[in-house]
């Protein structure tokens, strides 16, 4: 059972979708109460990094993510539910959930004649050998749409790497914590076979 969490900036719908067309059972959840006994936590989301944080914050589902991944709950970020793992992120001012050391930064286009948002279907680089991925994973591709993208301190915690000018962090995964910046949801066989994965874990 995936417990999604609803915070009013996520993709609702598409995901439930995915995770019952590989055969997995879901659930929408929007409260800590409902967080504190799931068994596994999707937290999707599009939209701004201050105005998540603000609503997990509010409604408490900040603190309850926090202590459910500790207590060893497997978590799955997508795209901003992904960046909000972070310690920040250059598009606002507000502390991330500080699960994943790290920061979200914005393309950089001096440095590189690129269109962002980035936005399109591209391949991944496996980093090492992971729960959601192996090295044969290699020339898969997701679906895109973001404008930062994620750099972590640890070099441990990266899974795959994506090229979009730069080279980026398009996933990590830290112990039962796991991110995607690509949307698994719009990625067809690809993201299917990564939920599956994470039903599996």
């Amino acid at each position: 059972m995936i417990s999604v969490i609803n915070y009013g900036m996520g993709n609702i719908g598409s995901v439930v979708n995915i995770i019952k067309k590989v055969g997995g059972d879901c659930e929408i959840v929007s409260t800590p109460e409902e967080v504190a006994v799931a068994k596994k936590l999707l937290l999707p989301g599009v939209g701004s990094f201050d105005a998540g944080m603000d609503f997990l914050r509010a409604s408490g589902l900040e603190e309850a993510i926090r202590a459910s991944v500790f207590n060893g709950t497997p978590l799955l970020g997508i795209c901003l539910g992904m960046q909000l793992l972070l310690d920040s992120s250059e598009e606002g001012q507000a502390a991330g959930l500080g699960l994943v050391s790290g920061r979200a930064k914005r393309f950089d286009l001096t440095k590189h004649d690129i269109k962002v948002p980035h936005m399109g279907w591209n391949t991944i680089n496996v980093a090492r050998p992971s729960a959601l991925f192996e090295p044969c994973d290699r020339d898969d591709r997701f679906y895109f749409v973001h404008s930062y993208f994620v750099e972590c301190d640890n070099q441990n915690d990266i899974a795959t790497y994506t090229t979009h000018g730069e080279q980026f962090v398009s996933s990590f995964e830290k112990n039962n914590i796991f991110g995607a910046q690509f949307h698994p949801e719009k990625s067809h066989k690809f993201g299917m076979k990564l939920i599956k994965r994470f039903l599996e874990i």
